[in-house]
């Protein structure tokens, strides 16, 4: 997997209801022809000028439109559509749509995700000419470019209405020059000073000054330059945990094999793919006050990777031989010197789960197992694998404590609480 810097940068477009909508269609090839990625979002007004199969055959990508889709939310929240973007752009960005965007309004989706972005916007206006220099909306304009939107257009030109004036979206290719601008910068945008802040604590959060080390994912395992060795691990579960070791406060390295999410928000993510990489970013990432394997390390490698794709032939069968991989997990916990205070693996089995938890505790040498059924069941291959939900057990030296099912998220802010009173003891 390549590393995060050079893997395509995304756009989130959100197309505002007005006549110039058709035009983001263009802009949309123009966008998939410099090797960028194009996801939209549509207002409810602009349904009546483009309809979502146009737009998805353009950007080759879901569209979106319902901010309470129960779909949509469990195969992506509406956080992380808006924060899986490097920059979002909005057009044609209407009177309306900008009056919205400087009061903080989020009635929609579109304007739940311009307020919940991490990233950069830009704003390409489009409207009547009257509108566009009424007083209001010159107010509107003011504080959202104080507020940090960039601005491309509108232009003057003959609109609609029949009119003549400043109001016309400025041109797909000028808009795409605007948006390679912004991408050759740094489009995060840092929270304020002191938005962690709980008035109950003065700011103190139980992880403030502590680095938490987090694996995620599987590994995949090359055979050749096309096949390789992996499993159904999605990340979810560790990523939730980086999430939300950050909102404790502590400094979280993410150590990810190859998954389908967006990086956690305040976390340093590290992209790798085998775990012969993951092994050598972990070492790198130390020291750790608290290491949480919670990645699907594959066990096993070819031990001899084709340099070209294996092919098939009639009567025979390609041998595979097998090496084991290293162990992440056990080289942390019986490290003889920088082991970390909390060491925390992850048990996904299938049978006799707490009995093969307990003698990988042993095996291991961590402080803490987390353990989890992942057989198959009915139409989900691979049990929690990939599903919003999960049911663990942790298990120590003490002891036995099942948690009821609940959602990833849940789980990682707890076992997160229950780290940082184990690491203040």
């Amino acid at each position: 997997m390549q590393p995060n810097s050079l893997q395509p940068k995304r756009i989130l477009l959100i197309v505002g209801g007005g006549i110039a909508a058709y035009k983001v269609l263009d802009l949309c090839r123009l966008i998939r022809r410099k090797g960028l990625l194009v996801r939209a979002v549509m207002t409810k007004a602009a349904g009546e000028f483009v309809t979502p199969l146009s737009l998805g055959s353009v950007t080759g990508d879901k569209v979106y439109g319902e901010l309470f889709s129960l779909t949509d939310e469990a195969e992506m929240g509406h956080i992380e559509l808006s924060r899986d973007a490097d920059l979002v752009v909005v057009a044609p960005a209407t009177a309306n749509l900008l009056a919205k965007m400087a009061s903080g309004l989020a009635d929609d989706l579109a304007t739940t995700l311009l307020l919940a972005t991490d990233k950069k916007v830009l704003a390409a206006p489009a409207m009547n000419l009257r509108m566009w220099a009424h007083p209001a909306t010159r107010r509107n304009v003011a504080q959202l470019t104080a507020d940090g939107v960039t601005f491309i257009g509108p232009t003057a030109g003959s609109m609609a209405c029949g009119e003549f004036g400043v109001g016309r979206l400025a041109e797909p290719p000028a808009i795409l020059v605007a948006i390679e601008t912004l991408l050759a910068g740094d489009t995060a945008i840092p929270l304020p000073e002191g938005a962690w802040a709980d008035p109950a604590d003065s700011g103190l959060r139980p992880l403030s000054g502590r680095h938490v080390l987090v694996t995620s994912g599987p590994t995949h395992e090359p055979i050749d330059p096309v096949r390789y060795i992996a499993n159904r691990s999605s990340g979810k579960q560790g990523h939730a945990i980086a999430a939300a070791a950050a909102a404790a406060g502590a400094s979280v390295t993410l150590v990810t094999g190859p998954v389908a999410l967006a990086d956690p928000y305040g976390v340093t993510a590290i992209h790798v793919e085998t775990a012969r990489e993951m092994q050598d970013a972990v070492a790198r990432a130390m020291p750790c006050d608290i290491f949480i394997g919670a990645a699907a390390v594959a066990d096993w490698r070819s031990g001899d990777v084709a340099g070209q794709k294996l092919k098939k032939s009639a009567g025979a069968v390609s041998e595979l031989t097998l090496v084991e991989n290293p162990d992440i997990l056990a080289g942390v916990a019986q490290a003889k010197t920088g082991r970390p205070a909390l060491v925390v693996g992850f048990a996904a089995e299938t049978t006799d789960v707490i009995a093969h938890a307990e003698a990988k505790l042993a095996r291991k040498g961590c402080d803490l197992i987390v353990a989890n059924d992942v057989s198959t069941s009915g139409e989900s291959p691979g049990g929690v694998m990939g599903q919003a939900t999960n049911t663990v057990h942790l298990i120590d030296h003490t002891g036995i404590e099942s948690w009821p099912t609940m959602g990833k998220e849940a789980i990682a802010e707890r076992l997160v609480a229950r780290l940082a009173a184990m690491l203040a003891q």
